[in-house]
């Protein structure tokens, strides 16, 4: 270090963490050290998330349209890394912190599926979170806008089958005979109508095992698919909401959950899409969020 290098670093005055004054420099350094080895630039990815939820050891996030649940590739970004930049951003986290813990979701939806998305910002609130996903010690509620009128609450049960070279699933309502039926998994799915008119219906789904794209495939198993869905849905019934909303995607959102054991109940706004759908097609009435938190 030249003698002016070293002057300027006499000079740099001491800062206030935590009540203790440190030599900045130091700090600096230690923070830079810190940083080394991580592929992602957190200070870059920063983005506001919609919180629906947060304590001290756990996260609910109302993830939007378009976001990745967890990375499909290494050089993707998704929710989880944003959920990292977020707590290093408000101060929950720290960069050494994540040499030993890195904050993860414990559910995931599809990229084009929006909702409530938990995650654990430490230890205690990622495995508390993941016990309950893995027992089924919780209940989850979604919406969804689909095709048809639909007028009475139903719980319809069969079986899934994925074809993970396709990432497509069948359903079928009894297990095929004379075929290897491992990886047939049964399903079971509880929709209550909101509110419909002769062309759409506005669900609350209860979805009571989670399984791949069930929801979308169960509901086009019975010929009312969801509005916007380019896999399982109609091509003239999404053309219609694409040309008429720009509606690019499968209205199903992730709209509620509740825990009982750890005292939460959360649920999220309606989406503006739905609104605008909704209202569109004349099916909007006053008082469906109000309706929607008391159907279950």
């Amino acid at each position: 270090m030249t003698d002016k290098a070293a002057d300027n670093t006499a000079n740099e005055p001491a800062v206030k963490t935590d009540g203790k004054y440190t030599d900045s420099t130091a700090d600096k350094y230690s923070y830079t050290a810190s940083k080394k080895g991580l592929s992602v630039d957190y200070e870059k990815i920063y983005r506001p998330l919609d919180i629906v939820y947060e304590d001290e050891n756990v996260l609910f996030i109302n993830k939007p349209v378009g976001m990745l649940s967890q990375k499909a590739d290494k050089n993707d970004c998704s929710l989880v890394e944003y959920i990292t930049a977020y707590l290093l951003h408000n101060n929950s986290l720290t960069y050494e912190d994540l040499a030993m813990f890195t904050p993860s979701i414990c559910n995931r939806l599809d990229r084009n599926t929006s909702g409530i998305i938990a995650a654990g910002k430490t230890m205690k609130g990622l495995q508390e979170l993941s016990s309950h996903f893995k027992e089924r010690t919780l209940t989850k509620y979604y919406i969804c806008i689909v095709a048809g009128k639909i007028d009475k609450r139903q719980l319809i049960k069969g079986y899934l089958y994925k074809d993970k070279k396709l990432n497509k699933v069948t359903i079928c309502q009894t297990l095929p005979k004379g075929r290897d039926t491992s990886e047939y998994l049964p399903i079971e799915t509880e929709y209550i109508p909101v509110a419909y008119s002769d062309n759409a219906t506005l669900l609350k789904v209860h979805l009571i095992t989670g399984r791949s794209h069930q929801i979308r495939a169960h509901l086009a198993s019975i010929n009312h698919p969801l509005a916007g869905d380019y896999k399982y849905g109609k091509a003239s019934f999404n053309r219609r909401f694409t040309d008429k909303y720009n509606c690019k995607s499968q209205l199903l959102h992730s709209y509620e959950l509740n825990i009982p054991d750890m005292d939460i109940h959360i649920h999220t706004d309606i989406p503006d899409i739905f609104l605008n759908v909704l209202k569109g097609e004349n099916i909007w009435q006053p008082g469906i969020q109000e309706v929607l938190e008391a159907l279950h």
